[in-house]
């Protein structure tokens, strides 16, 4: 019979990496013993191919790699034995699309600065010193932040009555929104939960396995659908707001601290529990 796959899937801003200044040093050690075991660690966030590879490459990281809130999946060429369903081939990965491209929602908001003047900033629009700005990151890391593909970050900056009227507007013209901890994210009816369950299953696949053992980090409400279909949740607590609010109610790890020392927490208890679980007499 063929072994469970055991896997993490994490967002990125605020849970892997520090909300103020992106440091992802806490976590080091845990990411370090999770590749020792050999565990995968999946990116899904709302950052860009350009941004994750960035990041990938930091942290000597080859695993597929989920982008802008889940509107592709990239699987570097040859990791799996087949090539997963519905994929295409370039730049050395299979990636499979599940949106349409940004050009549909930068026209989209362009349409409707008419309507909401200075209400709202996105990225396609903005300047580099703005982008800076409205980011916190330094200049080389902007310019990655908006090579976008599929989405389109806009920073809110009206009031709370006309962003509803904005968001309702964007919702009718086919639009899905999804609020991150900065910025509201506009693009098409995808999300992380389901590109992970798309990879996942390419993971399954793979080992001929049925059984899968993953957790799933995040600390927004853009991650909920990705908590919500994982074997485990770890909800990583943010300064300031909420945690997000899920469907499920049980399976859920709630670490203590912010950040990548709650990512580390979060992911010592999941192993612990899983040792526990495999162990004689448990």
């Amino acid at each position: 019979m063929a072994q469970a796959v055991y896997l993490v899937v994490t967002d990125l801003d605020g849970t892997l990496l520090d909300h103020d200044d992106y440091s992802y040093e806490a976590a080091l050690p845990a990411l370090q013993l999770l590749e020792e075991l050999r565990i995968p660690v999946i990116f899904a966030s709302s950052k860009t191919r350009s941004e994750i590879l960035a990041l990938r490459e930091e942290l000597g990281n080859e695993h597929p790699f989920i982008v802008e809130n889940g509107a592709a999946v990239y699987v570097p060429d040859g990791y799996f034995t087949t090539e997963p369903p519905g994929s295409i081939r370039a730049d050395g990965f299979q990636f499979r699309e599940f949106v349409p491209r940004r050009e549909s929602w930068t026209t989209l908001l362009a349409a409707l600065r008419d309507r909401f003047p200075d209400s709202f900033q996105d990225f396609a629009t903005a300047g580099i010193d703005e982008l800076v700005a409205m980011t916190g990151l330094s200049a080389e890391q902007a310019v990655r932040a908006n090579e976008r593909e599929y989405s389109e970050p806009v920073q809110w900056r009206g009031t709370a009555s006309d962003l509803d009227a904005f968001l309702a507007a964007l919702h009718e013209a086919g639009a899905r929104t999804l609020r991150g901890g900065r910025f509201i994210n506009v693009a098409g009816d995808s999300d992380k939960g389901l590109a992970w369950r798309w990879l996942r299953e390419q993971y399954l696949r793979a080992a001929q396995s049925r059984e899968a053992f993953d957790l799933a980090l995040g600390d927004g409400q853009n991650d909920a659908a990705l908590l919500d279909v994982a074997h485990r949740a770890a909800l990583i607590p943010a300064r300031g707001r909420p945690l997000p609010q899920l469907e499920r109610t049980e399976g859920i790890l709630l670490p203590s601290g912010h950040g990548p020392e709650a990512w580390a927490v979060a992911a010592r208890d999941w192993l612990r529990e899983l040792y526990t679980a495999s162990s004689p007499g448990s």
